[in-house]
């Protein structure tokens, strides 16, 4: 065989590889199982820790990237909603693999009341079953997790639409706040 044949077959299954890597079956992190712990800084540099929420709820979102179109409409409906999601005792953080200066300037363009995260190797995003990784590669996934108070997780987003997620998130806090009384 010729070597541009075999480049393009090397070509070809790197990509059908990773292409079938990306649509295998959920993860281990399942409703009702312990929620990893991580210790992630604000721009600020303050570290947050799982634990500096026990004892309430926290929707842990994570997404891509900084300033894309569909990131910028998700951190957007949080914080139109932080209100509602506070009166229902949530806590609202965002997680992806950018720095804390984009992400500073992330929060301050569009004055977003809640913290993000910076996972620069996604160590917690691949926790959290939320790490695209094609090897040359890494991208946060679009996934939000409600964490309870118990430090479990309560429910588990991987389909997230961000017109009605925040809807379908104040919802889903909604019943599980039912279901524990």
């Amino acid at each position: 065989m010729s070597k541009l044949l075999l480049g393009g077959l090397a070509a070809f299954l790197v990509l059908a590889s990773a292409v079938l890597w990306m649509l295998r079956p959920g993860s281990q992190r399942v409703e009702g199982s312990v929620a990893p712990d991580f210790a992630l800084s604000d721009p600020q540099g303050k570290t947050h820790r799982l634990h500096d929420y026990a004892g309430r709820w926290l929707v842990l979102y994570f997404y891509p990237r900084d300033n894309t179109p569909i990131c910028t409409r998700e951190a957007c409906r949080f914080r139109d909603d932080i209100g509602v999601l506070g009166d229902l005792g949530a806590a609202v953080v965002g997680v992806s693999m950018d720095d804390a200066r984009s992400h500073a300037d992330f929060s301050r363009k569009y004055q977003l009341p809640f913290p993000l995260l910076s996972d620069p190797d996604g160590r917690t995003a691949a926790d959290y079953d939320s790490l695209l990784n094609l090897g040359w590669v890494k991208f946060t996934r679009r996934r939000t997790f409600i964490i309870g108070p118990d430090g479990r997780i309560a429910a588990r987003f991987d389909k997230v639409d961000p017109a009605v997620h925040v809807q379908e998130v104040a919802h889903a806090l909604r019943k599980l706040q039912r279901a524990a009384q």
